[in-house]
């Protein structure tokens, strides 16, 4: 396969940059919103919490994730990177597929219920046992999320395990 110049993989850099900044900083947002937010004083107040934080999921997070994942894709095939050639490219390739996978199948089932209960149980839905398991598991597991995006982020200026020339 015929490989990218240097001009072209800077561009793929940057857009592969820019979309791991949408991620990352959907998924410090989405978080700053579930944790930092002060009691609502209504349902329709948590309501809107919770809209948000599906708004962040699919409008920042998710296209985010879906163009790192493209964008390292074309990366991997385009460059000399490869997919598996150093250490460091093959973590963040397993890391990028389990955030995704968790973050679709976790995660995100547990931001998308929150509205369910909120509409069928007002203020109330913050007693409900699924509302605070849904709450509890979103805080957990978007702080692991976090720390996984920080370290891919980490790696990718690092390149530790370097092979030794």
């Amino acid at each position: 396969m015929k490989k990218l110049g240097a001009r072209g993989q800077k561009v793929l850099k940057t857009v592969h940059l820019l979309l791991a900044g949408l991620w990352v900083g959907g998924a410090v947002g989405l978080n700053l919103l579930i944790i930092c937010l002060g009691p609502a004083a209504s349902g329709e107040e948590l309501l809107g919490y919770n809209l948000a934080a599906i708004l962040i999921d699919d409008f920042v997070i998710i296209p985010g994730a879906m163009g790192c994942l493209l964008t390292g894709l074309l990366i991997s095939g385009l460059t000399p990177w490869g997919f598996f050639k150093r250490k460091w490219v093959a973590i963040k390739w397993i890391l990028t597929i389990f955030c995704i996978l968790f973050g679709t199948f976790v995660l995100g089932p547990t931001v998308n219920n929150q509205p369910d209960i909120t509409i069928k149980f007002g203020l109330d839905a913050l007693a409900n046992p699924e509302y605070q398991s849904n709450y509890f598991y979103s805080v957990l597991g978007g702080v692991f999320q976090i720390l996984a995006l920080a370290f891919m982020v980490i790696i990718s200026v690092f390149k530790p395990w370097r092979e030794k020339a």
